[in-house]
């Protein structure tokens, strides 16, 4: 195990008939291995994955799993930040860019994606650069993913013409980082805490060599490392393994192995000769300090207790430094993490600290922690607590085929997928005096790094090992095989409703959805209601409050025994939706019951909540997103002080927190608490004859002593306002623009609207608006619009929304006006409709294929008293709807001139430069 894995773990049957299903175990299970295509040699296999390797050098894994009906495509090259030269910092992450940019094959992969309905990403770190899709299974799909990547690993276009613009949105991605104080604290953290090691460079890099970095750099850079013999390709869901291992064999097998030699890396860091400190001044609302201490490479054995260390220190609310810190008032918040892989890395703690207040005691109390930690070796059952908690998060992901195959990423970079097993293996063997051992050895002064953000003659050196061979590590590993079943669900509505039970159990409105799952995986949802616009007035910020309290403590758990209650039920979430699984399911929902029945409301945990709220609205209140997002809130806001839905402004929020008493949040508990106005849903793996009298005892007779009614939104004419708001110090800015409409979700115009806006800019990356103001102009990193309509009233509304550099905002502006301008103009097109039919549908076929969503679903269609038959129907008028049809609802309802706009920016950045 090491700390790169922990950290990122912890972090991180096809229906045929009536109710008859398939079980499997993972899928393609009972089949025959499938025949190797010539040249394929087969590797090792661990629990359902399997390793293959082409004559050029591609590595393959496949985790074939049909209990979903989605395949996760990911490629994970083995390169990332730490193989930048001088000046080229930043190279690795513009190269993800530019790989959407386009192939021969595929000249607007964007596109594809959009009218595939896929999900999609890149991820750049210091070790390897990923890319994923996750879309619904199909042979269409698959075979053209494993096209795509094929032809974009040897032959994108890397073009200048695309630099010239992509260039400027990653500078853009690169401004947005600088606004945010801990990213900044990070970065110099790295800068200063390595002397010569690329690990002490950010992987967006430096501004100036993202600006001019050269298109024959970033050529010689991809045709390096963008080969088979440098990658690895996983593909995990529901799938044919013989059919997809053959389509690999071909797309993939035609490239040639490279003649070329990875160039080597020699750089070591010198052994660090004494404590060093620095501090960023900036504009900002609150204070950190932060500590960094080198610490071995993730394959190196004593990153395992580190991690281990990690996790007694910085978890909340279990953690030392949360006791020692939060509870007694001097911390808002602390912090644990390691920035490790394959070569030796950073372990960073530290805390957050309220303006104002003294930031030396807390540095003082922070070092006196982390340095002091080996004299009092963890508690049994500290060790236990963190075993448990990486254990949960390992299982969680390597039962979900869309999760391992991006954690696995991780695991690659080291050099060994399997590196995952054999460090969950490892978890019972790690001691309390191993995790004392690494801290004395590692946490010293002269091994530390001090960063604040605001405002010895006896060294004690400390030498870093080096990493061993991934083979001396493995040397010993034995994978295990797959003992899970699951079965092969069919997500269509159709099937959603006649495998539900609905009823009403002790006043509960209840759906019941038993499945065979992976892991006995259960997904649960509850939503309850209470309260009038009468009875609800002046009680905005006490009902937040009460919400929040819920998991402070209870009649018969602190709140540190409540977070390992819910640990060891595998509860993972919120009383009102959670992860668990079938075993514990009876337990999980007689706990959160308890939670949200018998809360105590501690009143030492009630002050830490308004000063982490406190501290949480200051840090905010200066952002540009929080400030032009104020401001259309205000000006569309017609509703009474008071008023449940009356939005408060920063100001307003921190007044009221600060005037908040603990009497009033409990006796807003017991006059409004209930479930006599509620909806609940499971499903999953569990039993649904015994569920029932669990629901019972839980929830009957839990009723709300307030009187009950909807609360209906309105909407009132308002004259547009235009307003530039100033953000000193910013490096990023925000542009935001809405408008009211008369939109109920039962209008024929609404799924008209909903392909307007998915064309025009809610269809990701691939949309007019971000077309125009990323992949055109470079103005962007993100960005896009929504509809939004009323389900019991009719006060919807149309947005937008943008981040630019400061200098940029104008342009921006303009551009997102004529994108809207034209569309309203010239309308969308017949290719344009069909994509986003297309990805819609694909989108919501994947979302009704995830638990969660579809128990969500089930509570909002209880509450509305529909069936997922709605569903149906809506997608049935998405698909019958006419391009003609689009094109009028979007100009009757859409109307530039109604829109409030609020641009919040730099304005000395702003501002023409003097000659």
């Amino acid at each position: 195990m090491n700390n790169s894995r922990l950290k990122h773990a912890a972090a991180a049957s096809l229906v045929l008939c009536g109710m008859s299903f398939v079980a499997t175990g993972t899928a393609w299970a009972a089949a025959a291995a499938p025949a190797l295509p010539a040249g394929v040699v087969k590797g090792p296999s661990v629990e359902g994955i399997t390793e293959y390797r082409l004559p050029n050098g591609l590595k393959v894994l496949l985790f074939p799993d049909a209990s979903k009906p989605t395949v996760t495509v990911n490629v994970t090259y083995l390169v990332g930040s730490r193989h930048e030269n001088y000046g080229e910092t930043g190279m690795a992450h513009l190269l993800e860019h530019l790989m959407f940019k386009g192939s021969p094959k595929n000249k607007s992969i964007p596109q594809e994606f959009s009218n595939r309905g896929m999900e999609f990403n890149g991820t750049t770190s210091n070790d390897r650069t990923n890319y994923y899709e996750v879309f619904q299974a199909s042979q269409d799909n698959l075979k053209w993913a494993l096209d795509m990547e094929a032809d974009r690993m040897t032959r994108s276009f890397i073009a200048r013409k695309d630099l010239d613009s992509e260039m400027t949105v990653v500078r853009n991605e690169y401004e947005s980082g600088e606004n945010s104080p801990f990213g900044v604290l990070l970065k110099r953290m790295q800068s200063v805490a390595y002397d010569w090691h690329s690990y002490g460079r950010s992987t967006i890099g430096n501004r100036s060599d993202i600006e001019n970095v050269k298109i024959e750099n970033l050529q010689a850079f991809y045709h390096t490392y963008y080969q088979p013999d440098n990658a690895v390709l996983l593909v995990a869901g529901k799938f044919d393994p013989a059919q997809t291992l053959a389509w690999i064999s071909k797309s993939f097998g035609v490239i040639p192995k490279p003649k070329r030699s990875l160039p080597p890396f020699w750089t070591v860091e010198p052994t660090q000769d004494g404590e060093r400190s620095f501090v960023v001044r900036r504009k900002g609302d609150v204070q950190i300090v932060a500590l960094g201490y080198k610490i071995p490479s993730a394959l190196q054995a004593d990153s395992d207790a580190l991690s281990f260390m990690s996790q007694i220190l910085g978890d909340e609310p279990t953690g030392r430094l949360h006791k020692q810190l939060v509870e007694s008032g001097k911390a808002a918040q602390v912090f644990s993490f390691g920035m490790t892989g394959y070569a030796p890395g950073l372990q960073i703690i530290g805390a957050v600290v309220k303006a104002g207040q003294p930031l030396e005691p807390v540095r003082a109390a922070l070092t006196e922690a982390v340095e002091g930690f080996a004299k009092t070796p963890p508690t049994e059952e500290e060790m236990e607590r963190t075993r448990r908690n990486f254990a949960n998060g390992i299982e969680k992901s390597l039962n979900d085929p869309q999760r391992v195959g991006v954690t696995l990423s991780e695991e690659v970079s080291l050099g060994d997928w399997r590196l995952l097993f054999q460090g969950r293996d490892k978890l019972p063997s790690i001691t309390s005096q191993q995790v004392a051992e690494v801290a004395a050895r590692y946490l010293k002064r002269d091994n530390r790094v001090v960063g604040e953000f605001i405002p010895e003659d006896n060294p004690q050196r400390v030498d870093i090992p080096a990493a061993p061979s991934v083979a001396e590590v493995m040397r010993d590993f034995k994978g295990k095989e797959s003992a899970l079943t699951s079965e092969v669900f069919d997500p269509s509505q159709d099937n959603i409703n006649a495998r539900t039970e609905i009823k009403t159990i002790g006043g509960v409105k209840v759906a019941l959805l038993p499945k065979k799952n992976r892991g006995e995986a259960v997904s649960v949802s509850l939503g309850l209601h209470w309260g009038n616009e009468q009875n609800l007035m002046n009680t905005t910020v006490v009902a937040n409050a009460a919400n929040e309290m819920l998991m402070r403590g209870t009649s018969k758990y602190t709140r540190e025994q409540l977070a390992d209650e819910f640990s060891k039920l595998k509860i993972t979430g919120s009383p009102y939706q959670f992860d668990t699984t079938g075993p514990n399911l009876d337990a999980a929902v007689r706990l959160v019951a308890h939670v949200l029945k018998d809360a105590s409301f501690p009143a030492a945990e009630f002050e830490q909540m308004r000063q982490q709220w406190i501290v949480g609205l200051e840090y905010s209140r200066s952002e540009p997103q929080v400030v032009a997002s104020e401001a259309i809130d205000q000006h569309l806001n017609h509703y009474p002080k008071g008023d449940i839905r009356n939005a408060l402004t920063v100001d307003e929020q921190l007044a009221a927190i600060k005037a908040l008493k603990l009497e009033d949040v409990v006796a807003f508990h017991r006059a409004f608490y209930g479930a006599n106005h509620g909806q609940l849903a499971i499903v999953g793996d569990f039993d649904k004859a015994a569920i029932g009298k669990t629901i019972e005892e839980s929830f009957g007779g839990w009723n709300s002593k307030a009187d009950y009614a909807p609360i209906l939104n309105t909407n009132d004419t308002k004259a547009p306002l235009h307003v530039t708001l100033n953000t000193p110090d910013k490096e990023n800015g925000f542009y935001t623009a809405r408008m009211n409409l008369d939109l109920n979700t039962s209008d024929a115009d609404y799924p008209l609207l909903d392909l307007a806006n998915y064309m025009f800019g809610g269809g990701a990356m691939k949309s007019r608006m971000m077309d125009r103001i990323r992949q055109k102009d470079g103005l962007s990193y993100g960005g896009g619009s929504g509809v939004h309509a009323g389900d019991e009233d009719r006060a919807g509304s149309f947005g937008m929304g943008a981040i630019a550099a400061p200098q940029n905002l104008k342009k921006l502006e303009v551009a997102i006006r004529e994108e809207l301008e034209r569309a309203l103009k010239d309308g969308f097109t017949e290719a344009e409709l069909a994509g986003a039919k297309s990805g819609l549908m694909q989108q919501r076929l994947q979302n009704r294929a995830k638990d969660n969503v579809v128990a969500s679903g089930w509570t909002h269609n209880l509450y509305l008293g529909r069936t997922y038959s709605w569903s149906k129907e809506y997608e049935a008028k998405l698909q019958a709807a006419t391009l003609a049809q689009v094109n009028a609802a979007f100009r009757k309802h859409i109307d530039p001139s109604k829109l409030s706009v609020a641009v919040a920016g730099d304005e000395a950045k702003a501002a023409p430069k003097k000659p």
